[in-house]
């Protein structure tokens, strides 16, 4: 029996004007007649034993059936068109038409292949590029938070969950500096110093990545940083090259290294397009003195150096605007200063010792309410404190149950102080005992106090 498709049967080739009489199928006719004819066509096999008036039936069946198909007097009608398709998709096992190849058999392979030219030398601008990855590349390396995991998904494509990012050879004792957000999971643990938060992947000399265990050495959320350490041998411990970010100019190249969505190694080049930006980091902190740059940052460059032309290190990439999650164009580092000041505190004593007011200050939005719209207000200052000591007021209740301010800062050293997050990094120039010149208002008069620092309580 052969089966038409939708095409086939507007072009049958029956000449259907040369009969009598022609007739329209329903479509109850053509799916239910039809294919009963065909199935009990292809029920027997060879091997039934059939009588020969049931052969003689089913062989008038199918006759009948493509007898009925010739009889049809196509009219474009949509029921027609369907029971066609149907019958056509029921028949027809393939999902694809076969394609004809067109060639051209008149002409050889080598005719046309096209001649193939040699890349030659590399503009040395493009020479010093690859040589400061070549030399730098050893030093970054591939951080995985242990309660977060690389899942393989159904397309086969590794992805890498937001924990997970890059990090630098710090020394070749094998501390790891990267950010805090980076192993963010695990340190919400509260892990204590020496526990393994972190998986190391170092990149060997001879192109392997070997995998170590990273303990915790110490971190910072105020400047989101961390230090891990790896039980790793020397000769594959390459430390990077730490540079000034105080000499840095706009419009100067940099180069950032590091494992974007879990491909490791790689780089990406820019210009310096911003200085002493803030950056809102993804620990919930505004750090100042931020490196902007349009070098490529994405999700898994946490962590990773921010290089200048010579391959020193700059910045520690940390942060990206943007409205899709991936490059915009504008992202952020940590300058080299910062990190010069933060890691080797984190390294001695696990922790930033900072000095402080040692006071509460109001949260923006409470100031704001309390009608403060320039300064920090005071809240609380501890009996015991140095602040309390020099004079410093907090915010109190009267009699009345009324709410009597404190002394707002509005200045430190003659730097303005807007809020709070002013006032913290106007602080962050100084150490423990330096001596410091607030600038308070006090209901409505301004007054000057000094105040020695002391250790900032955690």
């Amino acid at each position: 029996m052969q089966v038409l498709s939708a095409c086939n049967l507007w072009s049958v080739g029956v000449p259907t004007h040369r009969r009598r009489r022609s007739c329209v199928l329903s479509r109850r006719q053509i799916c239910f007649d039809g294919m009963s004819s065909v199935c009990s066509d292809s029920k027997h096999s060879p091997n039934d034993a059939v009588s020969p008036s049931s052969t003689v039936q089913v062989q008038d069946e199918t006759l009948d059936f493509g007898a009925m198909l010739r009889e049809v007097a196509l009219s474009p009608t949509r029921r027609v068109l369907v029971a066609s398709l149907t019958m056509f998709s029921c028949f027809c096992s393939s999902r694809y038409l076969s394609a004809l190849a067109l060639g051209d058999p008149s002409v050889t392979l080598e005719e046309v292949t096209p001649p193939v030219f040699s890349s030659g030398p590399l503009f040395p601008i493009e020479d010093r590029i690859v040589q400061l990855f070549e030399r730098n590349t050893y030093s970054v390396v591939n951080i995985f938070d242990v309660t977060l995991r690389p899942q393989l998904n159904i397309t086969g494509v590794v992805e890498i969950p937001e924990g997970n990012g890059s990090g630098v050879v710090w020394d070749e004792e094998g501390h790891i500096v990267t950010n805090y957000h980076v192993i963010g999971n695990a340190l919400s643990r509260n892990p204590k110093a020496g526990e393994v938060v972190a998986r190391v992947n170092i990149l060997a000399s001879e192109g392997l990545q070997k995998n170590f265990e990273g303990i915790l050495i110490g971190a910072d959320r105020l400047k989101d940083l961390a230090v891990l350490k790896v039980d790793a041998p020397k000769d594959i411990l390459r430390p990077i090259k730490v540079g000034q970010s105080s000499s840095l100019k706009v419009g100067q190249q940099c180069l950032a290294i590091g494992n974007p969505f879990g491909f490791d190694h790689t780089l990406t080049a820019g210009i310096i397009s911003g200085l002493n930006r803030d950056i809102f980091s993804q620990t919930g902190v505004t750090i100042g003195g931020g490196v902007q740059t349009d070098a490529a940052i994405n999700p898994g460059n946490s962590g990773g150096p921010l290089l200048d032309s010579k391959g020193s290190l700059i910045g520690i990439n940390t942060a990206i605007f943007t409205q899709t999650g991936t490059s915009a164009g504008v992202g952020f580092a940590i300058p080299s200063s910062t990190v010069l000041r933060i890691i080797p505190q984190l390294i001695r004593f696990g922790k930033v010792v900072r000095g402080g007011l040692n006071v509460d200050i109001a949260p923006d939005l409470i100031a704001n309410q309390l009608n403060v719209r320039n300064g920090a207000l005071v809240l609380l200052v501890p009996a015991n404190s140095l602040a309390a000591k020099a004079g410093l007021n907090p915010t109190t209740r009267g009699f009345a149950g009324n709410i009597v301010l404190g002394d707002i800062i509005v200045a430190v050293d003659n730097k303005p102080v807007k809020s709070k997050a002013e006032l913290l990094k106007a602080l962050d120039d100084y150490n423990v005992g330096d001596k410091v010149v607030l600038m308070i208002q006090r209901g409505s008069e301004k007054l000057e106090l000094p105040v020695v620092l002391e250790e900032q309580s955690s």
